[in-house]
């Protein structure tokens, strides 16, 4: 999961792509970067940290252009390695920056082809870069000296036909215009809206709708599936559906990734978890569990936890305080760090606790072992019972598609009855969203969508280059040694300083 920002201007862009990636800062924490293109330069800074770690106002000031990207990462894919942050910048043709989020699935297959077939260098392990070296490896073979639209989406064409798995990219090209497009799974989310500045209108595309509202940009609509948007020069808007396949977007997207104020898909964020907290309550009390206090673990399971509470008539309690310094520990990099992080992330409230039958309220469980150390803090802080409820289903099988959770053996649910997850996160009792329930939740804000992606609940991934051969690569990649071999056959002793860089496009 990353969060990316395009916009194109009538002014300097780098204040509200700054302040956009604010705003997606819970999709990564691990990185952030912006560049910017002047018409005649590029400009660019990215570095380790949060977005206001990472750019201060010296380097804000000489991020100087009209049109700009602006990427927030956690490691999905690669190495833990500063050089793996975006966005990620091609000289030939023409000059191509590129921002993406989702995750290739035949990343090492095209990193080989790329080296030896296409003799081009890849700098990092990222699938990002190898990604971009497609699609300007497909907009060379072209041979032309100005892009046309048509152009444009015949080389983008192209190049979904080399890669499979999970994209939403956003790609300026000089002399050119901004560039947006989803896979035709509808994967990740992408969406854009316009702002009048003077006499025209400026263009933003992002991740999330709330990137756009809070800047005051109009949401125009939601990229579809196989879509390729393209807002050239004069800011004339031009698309086309390249690829079409059954609609399948990730369902842990309003689950757990999305911020609660943002719309994906025409379907609003809180309201969906609203309704999972609705069919949730309905569960738990068929299981005729004597409850005392129902509290969220912050924060994205408030939204589920306040009709739970409701519907069983129990008090709602904040029981937990959340330290806002201290990132989600869901995308934290490396497990050690999830571990130590949660001590100092949550606080317990001994008197909304003490001698009470807890019901503790989460989106999910995915390793057990910030619910392990809940369900412990919670009954060290005086509980009497502690009960957990989950309103997302077991994880049961890894994500190839962008979301840091790929190996089973880490997966606490993968071969265990819900009983023994019970027994291994040390909980009284323990209740789990249905997986009809959570994906009716989804399809009551949007009809439209009949099928999203819930491979990790159910093991159906909805590309068919999804083996079990994938799955066992995908595990290796996560492992570290594979890619790591990778990136350092292809590391260069050459490499500039990319943290504060200004590059000239060649004449």
């Amino acid at each position: 999961m990353c969060g990316i920002i395009g916009v194109t201007g009538n002014n300097h862009v780098v204040q509200d792509i700054y302040d956009a990636l604010i705003c997606l800062q819970h999709r990564g924490q691990d990185a952030a970067g912006i560049m910017t293109y002047t018409g005649e330069s590029f400009h660019i800074r990215k570095g380790d940290g949060l977005v206001r770690e990472v750019f201060k106002q010296h380097h804000i000031v000489k991020l100087k252009g009209n049109m700009g990207l602006g990427h927030v990462r956690y490691p999905t894919a690669g190495i833990y390695d500063p050089a793996e942050s975006q966005p990620f910048y091609e000289n030939v043709p023409y000059g191509i920056a590129l921002v993406h989020n989702g995750n290739l699935t035949n990343y090492l297959q095209l990193a080989t082809k790329i080296r030896k077939k296409n003799l081009r260098h890849l700098e990092t392990s990222s699938d990002s870069e190898v990604l971009l070296n497609v699609i300007a490896d497909e907009i060379l073979k072209l041979h032309r000296p100005k892009l046309t639209p048509e152009d444009l989406f015949k080389a983008i064409k192209s190049s979904y036909k080399r890669i499979t798995g999970a994209y939403a990219v956003i790609m300026m090209i000089a002399n050119h215009g901004l560039v947006a497009f989803r896979d035709p799974q509808g994967h990740r989310p992408l969406i854009f809206g316009r702002r009048m500045t003077g006499v025209s209108y400026e263009y933003m595309i992002a991740s999330e709708s709330v990137a756009l509202t809070a800047l005051g940009y109009e949401i125009i609509r939601d990229l579809k599936p196989g879509e390729v948007l393209y807002i050239d020069n004069q800011k004339k808007i031009h698309s086309e559906i390249i690829a079409t396949e059954n609609r399948a977007p990730c369902i842990f997207e309003w689950v757990y990734l999305a911020r609660p104020d943002s719309t994906i898909d025409l379907v609003n964020v809180y309201k969906a978890r609203l309704r999972m907290g609705v069919t949730l309550a309905k569960k738990i009390k068929k299981a005729n569990l004597k409850i005392d206090v129902v509290v969220p673990i912050p924060d994205s399971s408030r939204s589920s936890a306040i009709p739970i509470a409701a519907h069983l008539n129990v008090p709602y309690r904040e029981g937990l305080i959340k330290n806002r310094y201290i990132g989600r520990t869901f995308i934290m990099p490396g497990q050690e760090i999830r571990k130590k992080s949660i001590h100092y992330k949550l606080s317990p409230i001994p008197l909304e606790f003490k001698g009470k039958n807890v019901l503790l309220i989460d989106d999910s469980i995915v390793r057990g072992n910030t619910s392990k150390q809940i369900i412990e803090m919670v009954r060290n802080a005086g509980a009497k019972k502690v009960y957990f409820a989950s309103y997302s289903p077991p994880i049961m099988w890894p994500c190839v598609y962008g979301v840091d959770m790929p190996t089973r053996k880490e997966l606490v649910a993968h071969g265990l009855s819900t009983d023994e997850i019970r027994r291994a996160i040390g909980a009284d009792a323990l209740i789990y969203q249905d997986l009809d329930a959570l994906f009716d939740a989804i399809k009551k804000g949007n009809p439209k969508i009949t099928k999203a992606c819930m491979a990790c609940f159910d093991g159906n991934y909805p590309t068919k280059e999804v083996t079990k051969k994938t799955l066992e690569e995908a595990e290796r990649l996560r492992g570290g040694d594979e890619i790591q071999n990778f990136a350092y056959e292809n590391h260069s002793d050459l490499t500039d300083d990319v943290s504060e860089n200004q590059m000239r496009m060649p004449v």
